[in-house]
């Protein structure tokens, strides 16, 4: 007896993650998951000639834009096809339904499709981190009403979802969660060095392939800072029992420490397809390699811990932490206000991280216990972050 295959919507299906989605559902049709799912959406910030494209190839029932300015040249540029266009606060109908969602929207305005999904009980395939770091102890929640799943697609994170689900006795005795991070293109500069580094140079990754945002945020390690924090808040660790240390290769995704002193470690080459392949159709695995280890050649994994001095931001990250919900939410604010003050050349990358501290001095207490608080707190660290930035140029 065939199966009704689940629907999903992909949000941000233009960017790094969302492209990388689609090959993953492409790739899927030659296999025994073909039969899992239905790609139902396509939402795209304003890259409208590459979300045509996607419409030409995957055929998707509906496709929406954020930006409603671009509502009439998308319905004039896909009148050929058999697809609804929505765009502006439409698109949020397109969560509704679906079973799936995969949020591969970058940055703060991710928030809304986490807690839609969540709520209305759908699988939340999650790589926008800074949804679950700005809305804090608000997701749990959204999820529990929801009684939906949230399963990360962040590599480490994912990492540790999977040690972690492996078996029963992988949630037994947990003495920390150990975060790996490949140190970013800077990790061998010296301070001084630092100091000359520039926005070409953050934007070029070793060894992953990402948008503009998590690059700049891997050199400053800032991306580290918010994947400690992400972590908290999705598998109820505390931050003391968090550690992250450098892995140049990126081979070891993250470890689960245990009491009695084992580590449990989920191991292969980067490469995002997998991560996004097990959120999407957990609990089943792609039959396609997408990280495979080649043992028949020498593998050396190197560790060594993080320099707080050179990269101020992780720790910074901690202190937020230490904070609350609108710690957390307020360090997000000022991370996104920073790095666009980079992109658009009125500060340098070295500038990165005091405008993060400046701002996170300037921190104003507060709750965050509905989705309106957490507008209002990432609206006012924001006004804060935009005076240190004026302030140091």
């Amino acid at each position: 007896m065939s199966r009704t295959p689940k629907l999903l919507s992909v949000f941000g299906s233009t960017g790094s993650i969302g492209t990388q989605t689609l090959e993953v559902v492409s790739d899927a049709q030659a296999t025994d998951l073909a039969d899992e799912i239905s790609l139902y959406g396509l939402v795209a910030n304003s890259s409208l000639d590459d979300l045509v494209g996607q419409v030409k190839r995957f055929s998707p029932k509906v496709v929406g834009l954020y930006k409603s300015s671009l509502y009439r040249d998308a319905k004039e540029q896909m009148s050929a096809f058999d697809v609804e266009v929505v765009c502006g606060e439409e698109i949020y109908g397109i969560v509704s339904d679906s079973d799936i969602v995969m949020n591969a929207v970058t940055g703060f305005s991710g928030v809304r499709v986490t807690e839609q999904a969540l709520v209305l009980g759908k699988r939340l395939a999650n790589a926008n981190k800074e949804s679950i770091v700005a809305a804090g102890d608000l997701v749990e929640i959204w999820r529990q009403k929801g009684n939906s799943e949230l399963i990360p697609v962040d590599s480490e994170h994912s990492a540790i979802f999977q040690v972690l689900s492996s078996s029963p006795l992988s949630r037994v005795g947990v003495k920390q969660l150990v975060v790996t991070a490949s140190g970013g293109p800077f990790r061998s500069l010296t301070k001084d060095e630092l100091d000359s580094v520039t926005l070409d140079e953050a934007l070029r990754h070793p060894t992953w392939n990402m948008g503009p945002k998590n690059t700049i945020d891997s050199s400053t390690l800032a991306n580290k800072g918010l994947e400690v924090i992400e972590a908290h808040y999705l598998f109820g660790v505390d931050y003391d029992n968090i550690e992250v240390v450098i892995h140049p290769q990126s081979i070891v995704h993250s470890m689960v420490e245990y009491q009695d002193g084992t580590v449990l470690a989920q191991v292969s080459m980067p490469d995002m397809r997998l991560p996004i392949s097990l959120a999407i159709f957990y609990p089943k695995r792609s039959i396609h390699s997408y990280g495979a280890m080649d043992w028949k050649t020498v593998v050396s994994l190197e560790f060594e811990p993080p320099d707080h001095e050179r990269f101020p931001a992780l720790k910074l990250a901690y202190r937020a932490g230490s904070l609350g919900s609108g710690g957390t939410c307020w360090y997000n604010a000022a991370n996104e206000v920073a790095v666009k003050a980079l992109v658009d050349g009125v500060i340098s990358w070295k500038d990165v991280a005091k405008v993060l501290e400046l701002s996170m001095d300037r921190y104003e207490q507060c709750n965050i216990s509905s989705v309106d608080d957490v507008m209002s707190v990432d609206g006012r660290a924001r006004s804060v972050a935009h005076r240190v930035v004026e302030e140091i140029t």
